[in-house]
């Protein structure tokens, strides 16, 4: 009977409030954004590269920069499609001496990093073989992201590009060079630069 009263008094006595959860650790950091410099013929571009978002496909590119694979090679493409719209495009064009192997493709879906005016993204045929080619967005272009909710086109799919950083310095000169004269022939006919633009150095800034 006496610890049935204990109990009794104990359940009237007001109650100390519970103590809060510890708050979750926060996720560790990812690797802080690299920038490189592109010294061109038409002007300096500066990219910042997203390590963290986007680690395949960055680390990619940061190889081909590292390596200076990138010394020497050209923009030899720039698809105008309206006033300050499109994309322009450099890289190794495959030359066995500059190309690494192809790496896993990272859709924006999984990295969030969206097609928007500066955007830098790597060039692909199919998923899964990107290497050494890479394209400047000129203006914000939603249609090279990934959209697994559309129907793929024919022969193609809808996984996108995989973006991995952008321009924060010398969008000028990219718009220099989409609006270069284009040739009539060649790989890409009208849309293959008449005198492409050499990317005279590539380099990490410190």
């Amino acid at each position: 009977m006496l610890a049935l009263l204990l109990l009794q008094a104990a359940a009237a006595l007001p109650q100390a409030p519970a103590a809060a959860p510890s708050p979750a650790p926060a996720p560790p950091a990812g690797p802080p954004p690299v920038r490189v410099t592109l010294q061109t013929s038409e002007g300096r571009i500066v990219v910042e590269v997203d390590r963290a978002r986007a680690p395949v496909t960055a680390g990619n590119f940061l190889r081909y920069v590292d390596g200076r694979r990138l010394d020497g090679v050209v923009f030899y493409r720039a698809v105008r499609a309206g006033a300050g719209f499109g994309f322009v495009q450099f890289g190794t064009q495959n030359a066995p001496a500059r190309t690494l192997p192809p790496i896993r493709h990272e859709p924006t879906t999984q990295t969030g990093i969206r097609h928007l005016s500066g955007t830098i993204s790597t060039a692909r045929f199919e998923p899964g073989s990107a290497r050494g080619d890479f394209t400047i967005s000129v203006g914000d272009q939603p249609s090279l992201d990934a959209n697994p909710a559309a129907t793929p086109p024919p022969g193609g799919d809808n996984l996108g590009y995989a973006a991995f950083g952008r321009v924060v310095e010398g969008m000028d000169a990219v718009g220099r060079i989409l609006d270069a004269p284009k040739a009539a022939g060649g790989h890409f006919p009208g849309e293959g630069l008449a005198a492409p633009v050499r990317i005279i150095t590539a380099r990490r800034l410190p």
